[in-house]
């Protein structure tokens, strides 16, 4: 093929291919509960499109063929990999909030996935509740309980809402196959999901209230305004520290034992991880700076904060556009 015409080609590709990729990025990431796995995996997609482009007959749409590709990387890396996991799959909760934590990292972790990465939200605000459920937090730790196969069905089925007849054909499986993989996989994930019929809604304005309340709070190291903005049977986590903790009394002596005490010290940069609220954490350093800490993800329902997951990971900031470090 002649330069010219492989530059043609090349364009054309982009062009047809490009407003693809934050589905499947998002996609991947539910698939694997990675963004850094997700990324690697879509530049691989992407890689092995450009080299198939030329057999591509047009029978199947673009997005079902890309999307045939990724389930297909997918599959192949769960092969190889550990399933991502949180501390709380791991054993059951601590009772020495202020003992000693040692990271774990050979542990695979979860990974949070920021909202800026997702692909476009849709016009329908129902269709928009949906997609946001189907990122949160919970879901994607349950969906790594799965074999892959059961994952993909899942995810085509009950969060993108194909077609049993779409999946069967590119999965290769029949639409029989297809239904009694759902079943099974919706049957397990019922066990492993927590009920998401009270969790509150980005526009509410009580909870748009007690997240700010719960800002004001941790900056200043207001323990005591902290838990009471807890549920009685709220969880804290600490990815890599394998520990985790439950209700408010745990959660207020671990919070006092590792916030810095000084006011000020702390500082929490509103986001959004998993459709859900979140924040990026800052501790003044030394320098006098404020340095990336966590990206902290919580779970908010009626009666108050039901879930928090830190993870302490300063890599991810670049993921939700924040800076590694800030002026106090």
């Amino acid at each position: 093929m002649k330069t010219e015409e492989r530059n043609t080609q090349a364009d054309e590709f982009a062009r047809i291919t490009d407003p693809f990729r934050r589905e499947l990025l998002t996609y991947c990431y539910r698939m694997l509960g990675s963004v850094h796995d997700a990324e690697d995996l879509v530049q691989e997609v992407y890689l092995r499109a450009w080299r198939s482009y030329g057999s591509f007959d047009g029978r199947a749409s673009m997005r079902t063929w890309l999307y045939r590709i990724a389930t297909n990387a997918c599959l192949n890396a769960l092969q190889h990999s550990s399933r991502r996991v949180l501390p709380s799959g791991l054993a059951s909760p601590s009772d020495d909030p202020a003992g000693a934590v040692v990271r774990a990292p050979e542990v695979t972790w979860l990974e949070p996935f920021s909202d800026r990465l997702a692909g476009g939200a849709p016009d329908d605000p129902a269709a928009i509740a949906v997609s946001r459920a189907g990122l949160r937090l919970a879901l994607i730790a349950a969906l790594q309980y799965l074999p892959g196969r059961q994952r993909a069905v899942v995810i085509l089925r009950d969060v993108l809402a194909w077609p049993a007849a779409e999946v069967a054909e590119l999965l290769g499986m029949t639409s029989t196959g297809v239904n009694s993989t759902l079943l099974r996989a919706r049957a397990r994930l019922e066990r492993l999901v927590p009920a998401s019929d009270e969790i509150t809604e980005p526009d509410d304005p009580a909870r748009r209230e007690l997240l700010d309340r719960f800002a004001r709070a941790f900056e200043a190291v207001d323990i005591a305004t902290i838990t009471r903005l807890l549920t009685e049977q709220a969880a804290w986590e600490m990815p890599p520290i394998p520990e985790w903790f439950t209700g408010r009394e745990a959660i207020g002596r671990l919070l006092a034992a590792r916030l810095s005490s000084e006011c000020g010290g702390n500082r929490l940069v509103p986001t959004r991880a998993n459709g859900q609220p979140a924040f990026g954490v800052y501790q003044r350093g030394a320098d006098g700076l404020l340095h990336a800490h966590a990206i902290l993800v919580l779970t908010v329902t009626k009666a108050g904060i039901f879930h928090a997951s830190s993870f302490l990971d300063e890599r991810l900031f670049a993921y939700f556009d924040l800076p590694s470090t800030m002026r106090a």
